[in-house]
């Protein structure tokens, strides 16, 4: 009796100590070891969240959804708006707006529209494992939205950047759902440059903010240097690994969900994690805005922390009060605002006659250094398909002296040849889809079949 009563207390002591560890797990923990980004890195993204609230007006002369103070779009530099009826359920609204100020071309796509039904058909159009690409998996329904949008807007933005000058950015941004098509796009656009008029890698960017998981880890870390991922605080889809499928179709019990989601991650080690090959991420670099601290009460001024983790990557689900409100454009925007005037005034105040301390060349190598870093943390973790560092710089040389293959359209065409070894998207596409009577693409039936009788394996 005495034995069983001792297993019992030790049961209940293990999952006290299990719950008290979750219930006061906070999102600060997550980037705890990251060092703080610079002013310069950061300065795009309050700028990049307006411009996505632009998506949301009607009308930018009379804006309803802005907030006061901060940038404010151009009306005049609006190229074009594309609205629901427009884009007909194949991706959500979007706008295609040139700032010449800041020398950049950007599409900005909005986020999820918890009243529209294309929406929740675009998440609910996966499977874990049904989609691979590039060496890895990606989410299979963004991934035909970003296909879809590529398409329609190819030749606007090679004639936009090829009009004005070759010194322009071309940036691609999303809030939440709308994260994850930039993300995808993004990456197609960086393997298939000749689409967009052979725009350098180094000109492309694209800005995730409140991000969905929707490629491998091998894939996050290979293009931590063209996409960057803006989290604030306890937001709870950058950790949710959860197919987005089971977390709208929950959206009514989301706390359950989400605290079912940390009792089943405890038990899955980090190792198993790091190994299986299907399991999405939010990509790229991450930008942590953190602003709350433990057994604080209220927000303190936000700070920026940045890093390109392989481990670790946002495993932990918060359970907090703020993980949805954290998930809010309006509040990503005003929090970035406010962590970069901070940046700026600090950098203001200690400002002298000498140089700086890191010149842009040198920051530039530090940013190179850190993803050669993570692609080789990658490879040391045995991180399915991870490039390391040495094959990745040869690719990107390769890219950079390619010839743009001939294109009759502004579709994908199907005579790009593989180059330095990695999956042809074109190919792909060819595999994968075929063009309905109204030039629409549907999966294959054999690879449809092929996918329901995959297996299922868990996260």
């Amino acid at each position: 009796m005495s034995f069983s009563c001792g297993i019992e207390c030790v049961v209940v002591l293990g999952c006290l100590r299990w719950a008290w560890k979750r219930c006061t797990y906070i999102g600060s923990y997550d980037s705890a070891t990251w060092p703080p980004a610079t002013c310069d890195d950061f300065e795009p993204v309050p700028r990049v969240c307006r411009l996505i609230l632009a998506v949301y007006e009607s009308d930018l002369d009379n804006p309803q959804f802005l907030p006061s103070g901060g940038y404010r779009p151009n009306p005049e530099w609006l190229i074009k708006r594309v609205t629901y009826e427009q884009t007909m359920g194949q991706a959500p609204p979007y706008i295609i707006y040139v700032d010449h100020d800041h020398r950049e071309i950007v599409l900005a796509i909005r986020g999820l529209n918890l009243v529209k039904e294309s929406d929740y058909k675009l998440l609910l159009d996966n499977r874990l494992g049904m989609q691979m690409f590039d060496g890895g998996f990606v989410h299979h329904g963004l991934l035909k939205s970003a296909t879809w949008l590529l398409n329609q807007e190819s030749e606007t933005l090679k004639r936009l950047w090829l009009e004005n000058g070759s010194d322009y950015n071309m940036v691609f941004a999303g809030h939440s759902l709308g994260s994850g098509v930039a993300s995808l796009l993004t990456v197609i656009v960086v393997n298939h440059r000749d689409l967009l008029g052979g725009i350098p890698r180094s000109k492309v960017r694209c800005y995730a903010l409140a991000p969905a998981r929707c490629m491998s880890l091998n894939l996050a870390v290979k293009y931590a240097d063209v996409i960057n991922s803006v989290i604030l605080q306890d937001d709870f889809l950058p950790r949710t690994a959860t197919p987005l499928e089971d977390i709208f179709k929950s959206i009514f019990c989301l706390p359950c969900l989400l605290f079912l989601v940390c009792l089943r991650d405890t038990f899955i080690p980090e190792g198993r994690k790091l190994r299986d090959q299907r399991r999405l991420y939010a990509p790229g670099r991450m930008y942590h805005i953190v602003e709350r601290k433990f057994c604080r009460c209220g927000r303190f001024p936000p700070e920026i922390r940045t890093a390109i983790p392989v481990d670790g990557r946002f495993e932990h689900i918060v359970l907090s009060c703020h993980a949805t409100s954290d998930h809010g454009i309006i509040w990503i925007e005003k929090e970035a605002r406010k962590a970069l005037e901070l940046m700026k005034e600090t950098a203001d105040s200690t400002t002298t006659t000498i140089a700086p301390t890191i010149q842009k060349f040198e920051r530039k190598r530090t940013l190179d250094k850190e993803h050669k870093d993570a692609l080789e943390r990658a490879v040391s973790l045995n991180v399915p398909h991870a490039v390391n560092s040495a094959d990745d710089d040869a690719s990107h040389e390769d890219d950079e002296t390619r010839e743009p293959p001939p294109s009759e359209s502004g579709e994908f065409s199907t005579k790009t040849k593989p180059v330095s070894g990695r999956t042809n998207w074109n190919e792909v596409v060819e595999k994968l889809f075929h063009r309905n009577e109204s030039g629409g693409l549907l999966l294959r039936k054999d690879v449809a079949t092929a996918a329901s009788e995959a297996p299922y394996q868990s996260q």
